[in-house]
């Protein structure tokens, strides 16, 4: 039975990723040499092959790399089958070079993500910093948006990356724990595609990113403002520092503040354009349209007018003028923002809380901001700055809802013009039953009873199951995944 050249070639590669990716020098010493062997045929750096530079690195040296590094990894019909025989010799090497490119291409994005950068006992503020470069990359070969992973079509079987079952799994047995293993196997087929789910790599690159900033030495990189300015902010270095502030001072608390504040002035931007992309509420036709330029209705106004043409001066006389109804009706609203502040909530609670200080700058809505664990923190005060709220939280503890709405249910004066607004995994450290009967006397009242179990950037989180029925039974499902569900739902409250 012939073996195919370039599945030969391709399975050395990525036998060679697994070699790396698991430490494994000696036994990898030659799957190194031939995947060398291989770089070199194809006309490559061998720097690409090292997993110690970083992608940005690599494309300020070798900028013809950018389309290899840069390209989503896609399945190509022509790849090694049947149909490549019948081609001439020259068609037919130029997809294996394509084939082999991409492999070698896929190979050091995954090398990067989850090879030996991430497995040494201390982190520097400089390896962290590429880290989060090269895990970008990675995100947007595999289909999804830098920082989000969020395509539908990850996962999905392609035929694209034999190595990535094998890349996800390494990557999460070494870092984050959390393996796919059942994509190794399937990748190392020809078109066989590979079985690890989106949510499997967010998962591992999440948990490995939270192990990375753990072993980071953070107070030390804190207190040095050259090792300092080299960290990027992120969601775990953000959690770390809220965690760790009342242990930091001086220079230190000082870069942690910064850290922060550029991260929340970040996310806040791109919240920012998200509540103002979302349709606004219906035209009020009860009010008159504003006789001024920008609301004239030209088209109506000259076909209302056509009778009033003069084909002999080639005039049209406008004896009335149309307008546009602009007005949206404005109810005014009170929002009531109660966010659980437990250690497992911080990326909710750090959304929603920017999400809180959005809505307080639009007119007509009045926003009150709750934190609790097992006591009650009203923000109301800080909430046009979601900076200075995250500074006052605590996080950790338990948790204890019912007592968090018995609160909130304080600030309540008209319940049918009311959005309040639970953010929680719904985990009650009192009774189960007690806080669901509570809420659906809330919800009989008027009110607007949001609840809301994860808006992050990743959307995958831990909702206590009998509150997701229970509530998806009452008709009030709770929200998970992107901040664009809840801001869709405030938006239909506040201008309807």
């Amino acid at each position: 039975m012939d073996v195919n050249p370039i599945a030969q070639r391709r399975q050395i590669l990525y036998w060679r990723l697994l070699t790396s990716m698991f430490g494994f020098s000696e036994q990898g010493a030659n799957f190194e040499k031939m995947s060398a062997e291989i770089v070199s045929e194809l006309g490559l750096p061998s720097l690409i092959l090292d997993p110690k530079i970083g992608i940005d690195d690599l494309l300020q040296r070798y900028p013809e790399l950018e389309q290899d590094l840069t390209q989503p990894i896609v399945p190509e019909p022509s790849e090694e089958g049947p149909e490549d025989q019948e081609n001439s010799e020259g068609e037919t090497n130029l997809s294996s070079d394509k084939t082999l490119r991409r492999a070698i291409a896929f190979s050091k994005l995954l090398l990067n993500a989850f090879g030996p950068n991430t497995q040494t006992s201390v982190i520097t503020a400089q390896q962290y910093a590429q880290w989060l470069q090269d895990s970008r990359y990675l995100e947007k070969a595999l289909g999804g948006l830098p920082g989000g992973l969020q395509s539908p079509q990850l996962g999905a079987g392609t035929g694209a990356g034999a190595g990535a079952g094998a890349g996800a799994g390494a990557g999460a047995g070494a870092g984050a724990g959390a393996g796919a293993g059942t994509g190794a196997g399937a990748s190392l087929g020809t078109g066989q595609g590979f079985g690890v789910s989106e949510k499997q790599v967010l998962a591992a690159l999440k948990a490995l990113e939270g192990e990375l900033v753990d072993r980071m030495a953070l107070r030390e990189v804190l207190k040095d403002d050259q090792l300092a300015a080299q960290l990027s902010p992120s969601m775990p270095l953000v959690e770390q520092l809220l965690r760790d502030k009342a242990n930091l001072s001086g220079n230190s608390l000082k870069n942690a503040k910064r850290l922060m504040r550029q991260y929340v002035d970040e996310l806040a931007e791109v919240l920012r354009l998200q509540v103002a992309q979302t349709p606004s509420g219906k035209v009020d036709r009860s009010v008159p349209p504003k006789r001024v330029f920008r609301n004239l209705d030209l088209d109506r106004t000259i076909w209302k007018n056509l009778t009033n043409w003069n084909p002999e001066e080639r005039q049209l006389y406008v004896d009335r003028l149309y307008y546009r109804h602009a007005a949206k009706k404005k109810t005014p609203t009170r929002m009531i923002v109660v966010v659980d502040q437990s250690g497992s909530m911080v990326d909710a609670m750090v959304q929603c809380t920017i999400l809180a200080s959005i809505f307080a700058g639009l007119p007509n809505v009045d926003v009150h901001l709750l934190a609790f664990d097992t006591r009650v923190l009203d923000l109301t005060a800080w909430v046009s700055d979601p900076f200075e709220v995250l500074l006052r939280t605590e996080l950790g503890g338990g948790t204890y809802i019912y007592q968090a709405l018995v609160e909130a249910a304080q600030k309540i004066l008209e319940p049918n013009k009311t959005a309040l607004v639970l953010i929680s995994d719904f985990y009650e450290g009192g009774s189960d039953q007690v806080l669901f009967d509570y809420i659906k006397s809330l919800k009989e009242s008027g009110v607007h009873f949001i609840p809301v179990g994860a808006v992050t950037s990743s959307g995958y989180f831990s909702v206590n199951q009998w509150f997701r029925d229970r509530l998806k039974e009452l008709g009030t499902p709770i929200l998970t995944g992107s901040p664009k569900k809840l801001i869709r739902e405030l938006k239909t409250i506040i201008v309807n």
